[in-house]
């Protein structure tokens, strides 16, 4: 079962008020493990980025005057993510703005299976906070790299979150990377494996000391 964490940073919050997507990333995940396929894009959203967004994710016009369009990168966004179930931190914000860059270019919108983090959470912790940072807390999640919200960053963070939400054993990560600019995203080397941890023989010769002990007072 594949399917795909994805987060998307904005210059603003509606797309009532002509707020676009200045970036996208996505990560892949097969059987809840990520897989070395990942789709990340910065944009360039044709409009200036508000004071409140560029507070959050730090991409000033400049730089961003510089990337791709969306009409540019839309098809193999969509190629990326068909027929995969799609994991978002709060659903409703991410899909209204995507499905506006869809619309803009006169495409249908995403109907691909969604799976929103945040009602997960709602669910299973009634009353709690549920902000992803949060959550990375509740979980014990190293999230010190969150300096700043970044699709990619948030979508491996997110990935751990939402293993941890349906209660599978959580992958461990080896990140290396020579440079975290903003411009070196792709750089990013992600590696994840479950680690088992077998008994010692002298933790074996100790727990089977224990039954027989155990056993002793119970039957005799």
């Amino acid at each position: 079962m594949k399917e795909v964490v994805l987060d998307t940073e904005t210059t603003g919050l509606s797309i009532k008020d002509g707020h676009r997507i200045v970036e996208i990333g996505c990560i892949e995940l097969e059987n809840l493990i990520p897989t070395k396929n990942k789709f990340h894009c910065y944009l360039n959203p044709e409009r200036k980025v508000s004071e409140k967004a560029l507070s959050v994710h730090g991409y000033n016009d400049e730089f961003l005057s510089k990337q791709k369009k969306f009409n540019e990168v839309g098809e193999e966004f969509l190629q990326f993510i068909k027929g995969k179930k799609l994991i978002i931190h709060n659903a409703e914000f991410d899909l209204a703005h995507l499905n506006n860059e869809l619309n803009l270019l006169g495409k249908k919108k995403i109907n691909n299976e969604i799976i929103d983090t945040i009602i997960l959470a709602r669910d299973k912790f009634p009353g709690a906070p549920v902000s992803l940072d949060a959550l990375c807390k509740r979980f014990r999640i190293d999230n010190s790299r969150r300096t700043q919200h970044t699709a990619l960053i948030d979508c491996d963070l997110l990935a751990k979150v939402y293993i941890n939400l349906v209660d599978q054993k959580e992958p461990r990560l080896n990140f290396q990377t020579a440079s975290q600019e903003k411009n070196d995203v792709n750089n990013l080397k992600i590696e994840y494996y479950k680690k088992v941890i077998n008994a010692s023989p002298e933790e074996i010769k100790n727990h089977k000391e224990y039954l027989k002990q155990h056993l002793k007072k119970n039957y005799f």
